[in-house]
């Protein structure tokens, strides 16, 4: 699903993405942010919301998602096809024109986009987000009464009693790759944490790759290669990952920018220096037909006009 106008400050644009996983017989469903569509996280995506249900079921239903199946046919994508046979599930592809099969999901995603992303404040993170995702799904839909097999229970207890497999410790190894833009102390960002890299490729972009399951992320440039390796932090926490080379580096370009002259004194006007009038365009030099300085107004030309006219038109 699409949620719109995602906080500028995710960098995402106009659009962010929601995966939900849904217990068809019990209704228990969770959701998973993402930055995009593609096939690395959708897996990521699929595996979370697999660890946050609390198991595998034995059959998975997608939409027909390009990621997924071909558009035009409905068969398995092969690189789609090894993550499942990685989990131990099998794959069906929900038939076209064929809404009422898909009611529980519809309804979950009038809920999630409705009572919850509506009230979301602009100042959180992902990773906040996130959390606040799977609270709100603790809170109000888990609670929620229904029958079942004439049993009245919380959909949390028909949950528990579903027969879900374990999820593999190790989630299958796709490779998440996002662009970021360095800043100004030589810092990436990178699911709630900072890493850090030289100090020449400061506000440039750059790009950050995870392989799921690894305990390490790798910084490259757009050429593709590699700056930075630094292990990774739980999501969130606002860790700050600095090499002693890259503190060194910085440390040298900081002292570098030191000067000993004078400073300058409040109110005092500073000239344009040389290296700054060399930025500037150059003046025309010649500049033809006439500048507003040559135009005159002879107000009698005005008064010969106006003289026998008793209306403004």
């Amino acid at each position: 699903m699409e949620f719109g106008d995602p906080p500028a400050a995710w960098g995402w644009g106009k659009t962010a993405y929601g995966l939900l996983g849904i217990l068809s017989r019990s209704g228990r469903w969770r959701g998973h942010l993402a930055g995009s569509t593609d096939q690395p996280h959708l897996v990521q995506g699929v595996d979370q919301v697999s660890r946050t249900l609390g198991g595998l079921t034995q059959r998975w239903r997608f939409d027909r998602m390009a990621t997924v199946a071909q558009p035009g046919t409905g068969d398995v994508t092969k690189s789609f096809a090894q993550v499942a046979r990685h989990d131990g599930v099998a794959v069906d592809i929900c038939p076209p024109r064929r809404g009422n099969r898909k009611g529980s999901v519809e309804k979950a995603i009038h809920g999630a986009a409705q009572r919850w992303w509506r009230t979301l404040p602009d100042d959180v993170t992902v990773e906040q987000a996130q959390v606040s995702w799977d609270e709100f799904c603790a809170r109000v839909i888990d609670p929620r009464i229904r029958v079942l097999d004439e049993v009245r229970a919380t959909i949390a207890e028909h949950a528990a009693a579903e027969p879900l497999r374990p999820v593999p410790p190790v989630p299958y190894p796709a490779t998440i790759t996002e662009t970021r833009v360095v800043s100004a102390q030589a810092l990436v960002a990178w699911r709630g944490n900072h890493s850090s890299v030289a100090p020449q490729p400061a506000r440039s972009t750059v790009t950050v790759s995870q392989r799921l399951g690894e305990p390490f992320i790798d910084i490259a440039t757009p050429a593709g290669a590699v700056v930075a390796r630094h292990a990774t932090a739980p999501d969130g926490v606002g860790a700050l990952v600095r090499t002693d080379t890259h503190v060194a580096e910085l440390t040298s370009v900081v002292l570098g920018a030191f000067t000993t002259a004078r400073p300058h004194r409040r109110k005092e006007r500073i000239p344009v220096s040389a290296d700054a009038a060399a930025l500037l365009p150059a003046r025309p030099t010649d500049v033809t037909g006439p500048s507003h300085h040559d135009v005159v107004i002879d107000l009698a030309a005005w008064a010969q006009a106006a003289e026998g006219r008793n209306t403004l038109t």
